[in-house]
């Protein structure tokens, strides 16, 4: 096991210092549940995508410490996910990255954001945020592609080669269940669990509102399972194929690419959001695998809200993120 960094102190449960409100908006007649922390309609808001696909936007409620620096954050479920609408029985084909871009379009449009806005997307969250941002929206003003590949082919080329340093009888076990079909075996699941700890949250245990989102998926694993697979490196679904590498020079916003040194997102996996958006900045978080505004998360803030207030174009270069916390 992994040496894990120091959980953080302010914890998500706890009541903010600023307002929240929890409410429902339509989209095609299903209800997508919305959470806004702080006010809209005076600093330009920060919409966060949650990833998965099929995960829910309890493990990146942090981001919502942005609104205590003056940014109003809105965070929601995308469809079949948390607490929206579930369609356990819609057909594999109806989920696709088109119907997640329209549900954020109805989103942006009931708040009445559509025309001022920034983007957050983490992990599936940055790849739909980045299909958002070549297609021109005319509100998006900055993006932040959080922990996200550009090419799923390449994420799973890279899941190999960090599976491949799992220990030897971890590595069996993953390969004798893929091979067999027992994905669902609690063996599987426990050496899961391992490179879950080494590259997708090294603090462990996981903070209470991650575990929210695992549990979520184990509830109702239709998105996932059916878009990625049974988990982060054995990906089978419809999104195995996915890339946007070549459209990338269409994004026309400041935007910041942000991973971690250990994360399941290599350095691999974001370089063509550097190398190919025109004056992306690119920062990396020393002591954080996939989720660094958890295992980092007030440098994370810090971060983000530096980006969002300046937004400094240029040369795209690796930036490493000084760290604050002792760890692996």
């Amino acid at each position: 096991m992994t040496a894990a960094p120091t959980a953080p102190s302010a914890a998500a449960d706890a009541a903010p210092p600023w307002p929240v409100r929890e409410f429902d908006v339509d989209f095609r007649g299903h209800r997508t549940a919305v959470r806004t922390s702080g006010e809209l309609g005076g600093a330009r808001p920060l919409v966060v995508l949650h990833g998965g696909p099929g995960c829910t936007m309890d493990y990146v409620l942090a981001v919502a410490d942005l609104a205590g620096r003056g940014t109003p954050v809105v965070h929601y479920d995308q469809l079949g996910c948390g607490r929206s609408q579930h369609l356990p029985d819609a057909p594999a084909a109806s989920w696709t990255p088109q119907l997640f871009l329209d549900q954020l379009d109805a989103v942006l449009a009931a708040l009445g954001i559509d025309d001022d806005y920034d983007l957050l997307g983490q992990s599936w969250g940055g790849m739909l945020a980045a299909e958002h941002a070549v297609r021109g929206p005319a509100g998006l003003r900055h993006l932040v592609i959080a922990n996200s590949p550009a090419s799923m082919r390449t994420w799973v080329a890279e899941a190999g080669r960090l599976r491949e340093q799992l220990p030897a009888d971890v590595r069996r076990a993953l390969d004798e269940h893929e091979a067999a079909g027992t994905t669902g075996s609690e063996e599987y699941r426990a050496a899961t669990a391992e490179f879950y700890a080494r590259h997708v949250c090294r603090v462990q245990p996981v903070p209470p509102e991650v575990a929210r989102t695992f549990a979520w998926i184990d509830e109702d694993p239709t998105v996932y399972h059916t878009m990625n697979g049974p988990n982060e490196f054995h990906v089978v679904g419809t999104l195995r194929d996915w890339t946007i590498e070549d459209r990338l020079p269409a994004v026309a916003v400041p935007t910041l690419v942000v991973n971690g040194r250990h994360d399941e997102a290599t350095d691999a996996c974001v370089a063509p959001y550097v190398e190919r958006i025109p004056g992306a900045r690119w920062v990396r978080f020393e002591r954080s695998s996939h989720m660094p505004h958890v295992e980092e998360r007030e440098l994370f803030m810090d971060t983000v809200a530096a980006f969002l207030a300046d937004a400094p174009t240029g040369t795209p270069t690796a930036t490493a993120a000084e760290p604050q916390s002792p760890g692996a």
